[in-house]
């Protein structure tokens, strides 16, 4: 099934309907051949070959399409029965869809629609769209929609009443599909979103500071390689690239460590240079920090062992090339003619480091090969030092920094273990975690820290965004959603009835924790899959992101995708407490007004958040928090709501498809009579499949609240795809990794 937002036959409906003779000839010899690759020996297709071609969930659909496509009731479809069905639903008018709709919904061919027939179509098309709804949320919203439609009251929907019906969404009958039949669809020609050109106004918006560090960053290696080159001119070719070389590793390997620095990150963010520096891509500068000192060592390398084997030919050499290469007996170096075995060893360490750093290695379960191999920065340290005579120098600043925050870090983290005092399992295996907070522990929305269980692995930290407000005093909240082996094994140790590590006092500590501890304000409490528990850990941080900027921006869009929203999710926590805080109710009259000021780190005008996501269930995982925060706003009008919010399920299946018209419908009108999403539970609707990016933007350009700032947590390839928009619309765009 193509997904909501892909087209079956959206993309070119408008072509196909002005198609000259020779593009249908074309689309036609297309039919045909799909035809051929499905049918039987007999050249026709039965019921079994359709629905196995329209991969639909479920077969009602499948079994309507194939009875009208089937106009002979032969019960198999011959090509000339297919096309003649396609030629109408492609070339046709809409009321020749429209027809068609009707007859899809009218099940027992008796000309007229009725309310068990509707019911049918709208359960089916719940489970074409993965929507889970209890029967009487099904039943209601069958009379939302049959009470609408059946204008006359006489207990069935003609097919005059459904056109009238239809007409109320304008727009959907001309683009109606049947995505599902994406096989009957001529391959699109390639379209290339234009990419915006190098140093045009609208790339330099966004990379200015990537492309200033780039130049610096080459501008000084060309510096280092020429002057250490032309030092040894004297000494060949060889020598003059290997010593060039080795220059920019001095500096490279020494400031690569600077990069990670997660404390002295979160401090700069803090002040002016966050404007010019990319602090938010040190992890992408680190990974080309890493690629650029492989590719130097390799060519350091292949210039001494050139350089080795030229001495080794001359007769005036006491030493072969072997003796060059791996001993110390020639002399080469500053300890003990160390250099060469020093060598060898640390481009050993470093393709062990490269090839455990890879993200086949990171993300397919096997992080502590990762974590382990990359501690091996210590000792190639060591043998640096060893090796060239000038390194020690490089790295003296670079490497007392680094050295300093460790162990700042390590102290801070084991000073007092803390405890996890409660777990909720939610859907699509999340794991919400809720830590006793520590007296001293002092974070900003957006921030994230790293996380270390014994019970689970003694020696693994992993990094995790806080999704609780910095003004929720008693707890941190983490949000975790199983990905890798950690993570798992964090979630299956909860599922068990009693985990091993919640220890034999459970029930005393969990009925000493109800009557002490005071609940969070926003809470995400589910009846089944939680527990108290009182399991030791050890955080280390808070460490900033990219999302601190928010409260600095004037109008911020905040996209989140799946699990993407636990940065918002703490930023939306602190608006909720700072918007409570400004709030004021007479106790008296009841009467609510808010204070004119704003916070002075707070310049927000407008705030757009947008979640995307695959299905239902996720929904669940902060829903009665963005419940608060559209009660919050309930008495604000639309045009002057601070926080606006946009929900986007992409497993659902568009209004302009065969197989979700009816239910999108039903959904709207119920929608409007409950002031309620029958999905999520929310005011804010939940739109069916995904955003169409450029109508989003341009509605926030048009709303003109102040210089557009979009933020974005969620899969790379979303982010390209942002990243082009933000372009094309001179926005700001900043991603959160995770």
């Amino acid at each position: 099934m193509s997904a909501p937002g892909d087209t079956a036959w959206t993309d070119s409906e408008g072509f196909r309907g002005t198609m000259n003779a020779e593009e249908d000839a074309k689309w036609l010899q297309w039919v045909t051949h799909q035809f051929k690759t499905i049918a039987g020996e007999d050249g026709e297709i039965n019921l079994q070959d359709f629905k196995k071609a329209l991969k639909v969930k479920e077969s009602f659909f499948a079994e309507r399409f194939f009875v009208l496509f089937d106009s002979d009731g032969s019960g198999t479809i011959t090509l000339q029965e297919l096309q003649k069905a396609l030629t109408l639903l492609i070339h046709g008018s809409p009321m020749d869809k429209l027809k068609f709709l009707f007859q899809v919904y009218d099940v027992d061919g008796s000309g007229s629609i009725d309310a068990d027939e509707l019911r049918t179509v709208l359960q089916s098309c719940l489970y074409e769209s993965a929507i889970s709804l209890p029967k009487e949320k099904l039943d209601q919203l069958t009379l939302a929609l049959f009470e609408s439609a059946d204008k006359d009251c006489s207990g069935t929907i003609t097919f005059e009443e459904l056109r009238d019906e239809l007409q109320r969404f304008p727009g959907v009958l001309e683009n109606l599909t049947i995505s599902a039949a994406h096989w009957l669809t001529p391959p699109a020609p390639q379209r290339h979103r234009r990419q915006p050109r190098l140093l045009t106004s609208a790339y330099w918006h966004n990379h200015r500071s990537h492309v200033l560090c780039l130049a610096v960053f080459v501008g000084l290696h060309m510096l280092l390689f020429a002057l250490a080159a032309s030092a040894y001119r004297a000494f060949g070719s060889s020598v003059m690239v290997a010593k060039g070389c080795g220059q920019c590793l001095n500096f490279d390997c020494s400031f690569i460590a600077v990069l990670m620095l997660r404390r002295c990150l979160t401090w700069l963010r803090a002040t002016w240079l966050a404007q010019v520096l990319p602090l938010d891509h040190n992890i992408q500068f680190h990974q080309l920090m890493g690629y650029v000192v492989v590719g130097l060592s390799l060519v350091h390398t292949v210039a001494h062992v050139v350089n080795f084997a030229l001495q080794a030919q001359s007769e005036t050499s006491p030493f072969r090339f072997w003796e060059l290469l791996l001993t110390t007996r020639p002399g080469i170096g500053w300890v003990h003619g160390s250099a060469s075995p020093t060598g060898v060893a640390l481009l050993l360490l470093l393709l062990l480091m490269f090839a455990c750093s890879s993200s086949c290695v990171r993300r397919s379960g096997h992080f502590e090969v990762f974590y382990w191999t990359h501690l091996s920065y210590l000792p190639m340290w060591l043998l640096l030092i060893l090796h060239g005579p000038n390194f020690w120098k490089w790295l003296l600043v670079p490497g007392t920094l680094f050295f300093l925050e460790k162990t700042i870090s390590l102290a801070a983290s084991r000073m007092a273990a803390l405890h996890i005092v409660e777990v909720n399992l939610l859907p699509s295996k999340v794991t919400h975690l809720l830590i006793k907070r520590p007296p001293l522990f002092h974070y900003r929305p957006g921030d994230y820290l790293y996380l270390n269980i014994p019970s689970i692995a003694r020696y693994e930290w992993h990094p995790f965004t806080i999704s609780s407000a910095p003004e929720q005093k008693d707890t941190i909240w983490l949000h975790i959603r199983s990905q890798g082996q950690w993570t798992n094994r964090l979630f299956e140790s909860f599922k068990k009835p009693e985990p091993v590590f919640c220890g034999s006092k459970r029930l005393s500590r969990r009925l000493e924790m109800k009557r002490s501890q005071r609940k969070p304000q926003v809470s995400e409490m589910s009846s089944e899959n939680h527990q108290f528990c009182n399991i030791k850990c050890y955080i280390d941080g808070p460490y900033g992101t990219p999302t601190r900027r928010i409260f600095a921006s004037e109008h911020a869009v905040l996209i989140g995708a799946g699990i993407g929203i636990t940065p918002f999710a703490s930023i939306l926590q602190s608006i909720l407490y700072r918007h409570q805080k400004r709030k004021h109710i007479c106790p008296n009259c009841q009467h609510s007004w808010m204070e004119s000021g704003q916070d002075e780190d707070m310049k927000l005008h407008k705030v757009d958040f947008i979640w995307i996501n695959r299905d239902q269930q996720s929904f669940e995982w902060f829903v009665s928090l963005l419940t608060k925060l559209e009660m919050d706003q309930a008495e604000e009008t639309q045009e002057g709501r601070f926080l606006e919010l946009h929900m986007y399920m992409t497993s659902a299946l568009s209004k302009n498809d065969i197989k979700a018209i009816g239910l999108q419908m039903a959904l709207d009108l119920l929608a409007k009579k409950e002031k309620k999403d029958s999905i999520t539970g929310l005011q804010t609707r939940t739109q069916p499949g995904r955003p169409d990016w450029n109508k989003v933007f341009q509605k926030v350009a048009a709303e003109k609240k102040g210089k557009v700032q979009v933020f974005f947590c969620g899969s790379p390839a979303l982010a390209k795809i942002l990243k082009g928009h933000c372009e094309q619309f001179s926005f700001k765009f900043f991603q959160e990794n995770f």
